[in-house]
């Protein structure tokens, strides 16, 4: 194992995003509203604390430049058209690794569905229309400020982060 993979930390945080629960259950946003929209994109965050998650989910990858990137996966290649906007730079396994990618590169990217690398397929075919929308990769950074925004739109509702 390179020290490329050595140095990418991978980090889950769940972050707080309701004040108190008026039941016993908990409800988490697992990278966001994934099930409805691309994973970990702001929209998909979104759409979870308006459907009233309690808690978002949160995986954080390192970029080159060590920005954490909110994604869930090391891997590039199956959420991004990292393939077609940077086709020389997989590894020799064929993956596309974010530590590889800097922080610019990478906003340079379009989201989508996770998709299988190999075949271009849809992995969840009956979610979002694959490629469609513009949807973006997110530092942690503005992550949070975006939740905080969320928040503070919802003040009058008792929510808060």
């Amino acid at each position: 194992m390179g020290p490329t993979i050595c140095c990418c930390v991978i980090l889950i945080f769940m972050i707080n995003i309701s004040g108190t629960s008026s039941s016993s259950m908990i409800v988490i946003g697992h990278r966001g509203a994934s099930g409805y929209l691309p994973e970990h994109t702001l929209p998909a965050k979104a759409l979870a604390y308006g459907q009233g998650a309690d808690y978002l989910e949160q995986d954080v990858v390192l970029s080159k430049d060590n920005v954490p990137i909110v994604i869930h996966d090391i891997h590039l290649d199956e959420i991004s058209n990292v393939a077609s906007k940077y086709p020389a730079r997989y590894r020799s396994d064929g993956r596309y690794y974010a530590i590889d990618f800097t922080l610019a590169e990478i906003k340079t990217l379009r989201a989508s569905e996770r998709f299988n690398h190999q075949t271009g397929k849809p992995i969840y075919p009956n979610r979002f229309p694959f490629n469609q929308s513009a949807f973006h990769l997110v530092t942690f950074e503005e992550e949070l400020e975006f939740i905080a925004g969320l928040n503070k739109a919802n003040i009058d509702n008792n929510r808060e982060v």
